[in-house]
Formats: C-alpha cells, sequence, structure tokens
C-alpha cells in the first residue's frame, strides 16, 4: 500500500503532466491538436508510441488521426479492430489496460515493427454516448497499472473526443454548406439573399443570369430598384402579408405576376416567393425568381392550339361537304384561270356572286395554289357574329376587355399570321369595324379589344360577298376605301344555271356522295332527270342543287331518283302570265307561286321604265331592298335587252 507521501508525490506528478500536456496543446485544434496530445502523452507516460484514431463503424476500422511511434509520425495508418486489443474497447466502451504479453495475446493484431508487451486505450465518445473512436498508447515492455497514469489517459480522452466531435461537426456543416451551395448555384430559379432594408446580400448565378448583371454589381443595391412600378407595390404589400404570419410559416407565394426590370432596361414578368428568417434578432429575406416569360408563351401557344383545333374541326366538316370545283363550263374554266393567276401573288382578292355559288369553295382553291398553302386558312363569316362580338372575333380581346372576358382570346387575324383570312359575308361588316379592317389590310397590324399592345400580322385576305359592294357604297353602307382596298383582283364566281351541262356533273358527284353516306344503291340520273334538272332556274345554286340530290337519293326506289316531287317543271317561260284578276280563293301551287312572284317583278319593272333602285325605281315600288330585288332578278333569270339603269 502506498504512504502517504508517496500519493503526495504521484498526485504532484499527475499535475506536473495535466499542466505539461495542457500547455502543449491549448494553443492548437484540429489535426495540430492531435500531433501535440499524442507526442506529450508518449513523454509522459514514458511509452514507445500513442495514437488518436478515429472508428468507421460500417467497416469496423480505425483510421489514425494522429500516430506518434518510435520519435516519429507514422502516416497513413489503420486497421480493423477485431483480434486487437482495441476491439474491447470499442465494443464495450470501456478502458482497457493490458499490462503485458500483449503480441502472445493478440498475434493477428498490426504489426509495429516491435514486440508489442503493453496496451492501454480508451474510447471517444460523444455526448450522445456514440464510440467516435479511440486514444491509445503501446510499449515495448510491460506498463505497471498507475492510477495517475490512467486519469490522465481519462482526462486527455475527453479532450481528444470533444476535439474530434467538434471536427466531425465542422465537417458535416461545411459538407453541408457545400451542398447547399451546389444547390443554390446549380438551382434554375433565380435566389436572392436581402437584409432588412431589401439591400442584395447575395445571389446565385441563375438570378445573375435573370439580371443580366455580376453579383458584385448587385450586392449592396436596393432589390426594389430591380422591379417596376407596379412590381414595387406587389412586393411592399406581399412584404406586409408576410409580417403577419406566424413564426416558422414566414413565406409567401406572390400570386401576381411581379415584374423585372433588368440592368439593360429589359422587363420580363416572374413567379416569385419570399421568406423570412431571423438571425440574432435582425430580418433577413429570401426571394426565389423565375422568368415566367417562356411558360406565358407555352401557355397562349396551348390556347392557340386549343382554339386552332377547334376551328379545324368546324373546317373539316366544311370540307367534308364539297372539296373541289367540279365542271368544264368555260364559265368555270374562266374562273379557275383567275384562280392561277392571282393564287400565287398575295393579292388582296374580291369574291363576288350569288348565294350557294360556292365562293368558299373559290378562296380555297386560292389559297390551296398559293405559297400560303403550308399554313391554314381562316374562315370568319361576318354575318354569322353579333356586331358586339365581331371586333373581339377579329383582333381578340385581353381578360376584363368586356362583360364575361375573363382570359385572353387570340382573334382570326393572329390565328391567320402567315396565312390567309377568308372573309364571308363582308357586306354584312359594321361600319364601325370597316375601318379597323381597312387600318389591319393597310398596315398589318391592330389592338386587341381591351388591349393598348400593338400585334403586327403578316395575313393575305380574301373576301366574299353576294350584294354588289359598289352600290352599296354609293348608298354610304360600305366605305370606299376599304371597297377599293378589297377589290385589287375581282373575281366573279358564275351562277349554276350558266355553267350548263356542270350541272349534270355536279348532280352524279353528289348521286354518288350521299349513296355512299346514306348506303343506298341508287343509279345515275334519267334521262327526264338531266332534262328537269337543266330546265330548272336553280335560284339557290350549288347548295340547291346539293340539298335537292341528297332529297332526291333519300326517296329514290329502286335505284331511280325521282326528281318529279322534288323540282317544279319548267318556269323560265317569258310569256307564261298568270291571270291574278279572279283568282280569290284560289290555291296555288308552289310553281305558280314562283311564277306570279316572277311575273310581278316584270311588271313593276315594266311600270318604272326598268330601273331598279333609287327614287322612282322597282325595288321601292316591290318594298324590296335594291340588293334583294337584284338577287331575285338573277335567280328569276330576269333580264332585258335595255341596259338597266341603276
Amino acid at each position: 500500500m502506498q504512504s502517504e507521501s508517496e500519493i503526495l508525490f504521484d498526485n504532484r506528478s499527475e499535475d506536473s503532466a495535466i499542466r505539461a500536456i495542457l500547455e502543449g496543446t491549448s494553443s492548437v485544434t484540429g489535426a495540430d491538436f492531435f500531433a501535440a496530445l499524442v507526442k506529450h502523452l508518449c513523454a509522459i507516460l514514458e511509452t514507445k508510441g500513442a495514437w488518436v484514431t478515429e472508428f468507421n463503424e460500417d467497416l469496423r476500422f480505425l483510421r489514425a488521426r494522429s500516430f506518434w511511434y518510435n520519435d516519429r509520425w507514422i502516416r497513413d495508418f489503420g486497421y480493423k479492430i477485431d483480434g486487437t486489443p482495441c476491439q474491447d474497447v470499442i465494443d464495450k466502451s470501456q478502458f482497457v489496460h493490458i499490462k503485458e504479453n500483449v503480441s502472445e495475446l493478440f498475434p493477428d493484431a498490426p504489426d509495429f515493427g516491435i514486440k508489442v508487451v503493453s496496451y492501454m486505450g480508451v474510447p471517444l465518445l460523444n455526448i450522445d454516448g456514440k464510440t467516435l473512436g479511440l486514444l491509445g498508447v503501446i510499449d515495448d515492455k510491460p506498463m505497471p497499472e498507475k492510477p495517475n497514469n490512467a486519469a490522465i489517459f481519462h482526462i486527455f480522452a475527453a479532450r481528444a473526443a470533444a476535439e474530434l466531435q467538434r471536427l466531425n461537426s465542422e465537417k458535416e456543416m461545411e459538407d453541408k454548406e457545400k451542398k447547399l451551395s451546389r444547390l443554390v448555384n446549380s438551382a434554375m430559379d433565380g435566389i436572392i439573399d436581402l437584409d432588412h432594408n431589401f439591400i442584395i446580400r447575395m445571389m446565385n448565378p441563375a438570378a445573375e443570369k435573370l439580371f443580366h448583371c455580376e453579383l458584385s454589381e448587385a450586392v449592396g443595391n436596393n432589390f426594389l430598384e430591380l422591379l417596376s412600378e407596379h412590381g414595387k407595390i406587389i412586393f411592399r404589400n406581399s412584404i406586409n402579408e408576410l409580417q403577419k404570419l406566424p413564426e416558422g410559416e414566414k413565406y409567401i407565394w406572390i400570386t401576381d405576376s411581379l415584374n423585372i426590370r433588368c440592368k439593360n432596361g429589359i422587363e420580363f414578368p416572374s413567379e416569385a416567393t419570399i421568406s423570412q428568417y431571423d438571425i440574432y434578432d435582425d430580418i433577413f429575406y429570401t426571394v426565389i425568381l423565375r422568368n415566367i416569360n417562356d411558360k406565358l408563351e407555352a401557355e397562349k401557344k396551348i390556347h392557340n392550339l386549343e382554339i386552332e383545333t377547334e376551328y379545324l374541326k368546324e373546317e373539316i366538316k366544311l370540307l367534308n361537304e364539297f372539296d373541289e370545283i367540279i365542271g368544264q363550263s368555260r364559265s368555270v374554266m374562266n374562273l379557275l384561270n383567275e384562280v392561277n393567276l392571282v393564287a400565287k401573288t398575295g393579292s388582296t382578292v374580291l369574291i363576288s356572286g350569288e348565294t350557294g355559288t360556292g365562293k368558299e369553295l373559290v378562296a380555297r382553291a386560292i389559297h390551296s395554289a398559293s405559297n400560303r398553302k403550308d399554313i391554314q386558312l381562316i374562315k370568319v363569316n361576318c354575318s354569322a357574329i353579333p356586331a358586339s362580338l365581331i371586333e373581339s372575333e377579329f383582333f381578340g380581346h385581353v381578360p376584363g376587355a368586356f362583360t364575361g372576358a375573363t382570359k385572353t382570346r387570340v382573334g382570326r387575324f393572329q390565328l391567320a399570321d402567315g396565312g390567309t383570312i377568308f372573309l364571308d359575308e363582308i357586306g354584312d361588316l359594321h361600319l364601325d369595324l370597316q375601318s379597323k379592317l381597312l387600318r389591319v389590310l393597310q398596315e398589318g397590324e391592330f389592338e386587341p379589344v381591351g388591349s393598348s399592345e400593338t400585334k403586327k400580322v403578316d395575313v393575305r385576305v380574301i373576301a366574299a360577298t353576294n350584294r354588289n359592294l359598289k352600290e352599296e357604297v354609293n348608298s354610304g353602307k360600305f366605305r370606299q376605301d376599304l371597297y377599293y382596298r378589297l377589290n385589287v383582283y375581282p373575281i366573279v364566281v358564275p351562277p349554276l344555271r350558266e355553267r350548263g351541262n356542270d350541272i349534270i356533273k355536279l348532280a352524279n358527284e353528289f348521286i354518288l356522295r350521299y349513296s355512299r353516306k346514306l348506303g343506298k344503291d341508287t343509279s345515275r340520273l334519267t334521262n327526264e332527270s338531266i332534262k328537269r334538272l337543266l330546265s330548272y332556274n336553280w335560284p339557290g345554286n350549288v347548295r340547291e342543287l346539293q340539298n335537292v340530290i341528297e332529297r332526291g337519293v333519300i326517296i329514290s326506289k329502286n335505284g331511280k331518283i325521282i326528281l318529279e316531287k322534288i323540282l317544279p317543271d319548267n318556269y323560265e317561260q317569258e310569256n307564261n302570265e298568270i291571270e291574278i284578276e279572279g283568282t280569290k280563293g284560289k290555291i296555288f301551287s308552289q310553281r305558280e307561286l314562283l311564277n306570279l312572284e316572277r311575273e310581278n317583278i316584270i311588271r313593276a319593272l315594266n311600270s318604272t321604265n326598268w330601273k331598279v333602285s333609287g327614287k322612282g325605281g322597282a325595288a321601292k315600288l316591290l318594298g324590296l331592298p335594291p340588293t334583294t330585288l337584284n338577287s331575285r332578278l338573277k335567280a328569276f333569270g330576269i333580264k332585258k335587252i335595255k341596259k338597266l339603269v341603276y
């Protein structure tokens, strides 16, 4: 048993050793700390070697942070713990002291170039009790048990554990910062860090690209300077809303588009989120921005494609009705020659002709033979759209332009950009819109309803009418300047009654078409049917012929079309007058009514010396618009050698 003097000596020796190690390690950290620690341990404990190791639990492997052995440093030292005296230190988390015979007890332990006789090791634990590594010493002579040695060992094992934990935490933090930095720097969205005065502290490369400036140029500037005037209001309102949110939920998505102004003056709309965080009672903000120009353009394209899809569905239905100009009459050949002449010029074309003659078909033929054939032909029926909506139909509108305008609508002129627009029934276009149409024809530009943004388009215009536009100009119903702008190249579509045997060709085509459609086996026309078709006046032209043949196929029996039940007898007889007097109570047939109407028109013309319109004209006498009377004259084939007076 130690005497009091021996214990006192040991205590003084322990204090001296601790002081020596403290003095040697107090001013250093990290690798330098571990190096000083193991070197001083060897010196004070008078051992051959000492090391601080870090433990890899998955590999059960110890890697030396610092190893002083035999008065030199051992680099890159590591070993598996199984079969070594370190195994119990790690697995049992306990201090192990083997005084002698280590080499005999652990023959598979690492070879140090000497016979290891004694060993002492202690685990390095973090505050949660997890093993971080090991502090150990070895010697080539027995290491007797000394309380002061064990105490010193434990004291500096605790310091080594604390330093190892600090380094691990520091590395973990550094790894997280690197990972966060990589994440921020590789983000496609712009990320900007602001102080409480909205001064820019940091921005990532995506933000530099958005703002067209370097980080060094942006840091220290106020973020509000990068916003449009409206954007500043939105941003400040969003910050006010952010302040009202509870702790832990201080982030907000700006639902309105935040317009950003770049250094070069260019503005772009952006989506944005703002979050707030506090450091030492100081407030900071993180703003994440995304340029949504591409998104808006994509949405616009999708919207346009949806409109085009619906439009093309309607067009396909129309194309199925009539898909080519059929005929070999002189009038049709002349018409086709004019189509070929004007198709590739890009000039504006005005197609006139009676209702049902196929004016739209001619427009399609011009477009198909033009240089714009690869872009769609867009059709607008000016008479079928309410006057209040025709401007929106032509030029589109923005949200809020009028009641019910909840989203952007693309107009027909924009849809036709690069292609052709067909304005059917142009004579029905309201005067107020005629001036805007004239601007598009002359300047190639317009503004959507409710917008101040001018849009440019390159559109070829083909217009069609069944009215006498010259007469409409004279009566003040159609702008003269628009008429001349449309009438660059006029084409007149001949009525069916002037096309001779084309009537039979068309009839046979319609018979085949409707026979297939209705699943009926119908033969071709009989001589009687041909005669009846050629003698009829066809006031409804091709459209009427189409309907007549469809009805004929429906009621056909045994492959025979019975036109007698559909078409009246020939009424084109100049002197076939019906006695009007004494007809009270008489019931007229359809043929008689038509003949009666024709005779009544002729009488009115005779009484006005064949003056059609104006004061004292037949139209006024009959109570009809001049355009309607002109249509009736054509429909009934009423002609006079004497020149008509207009």
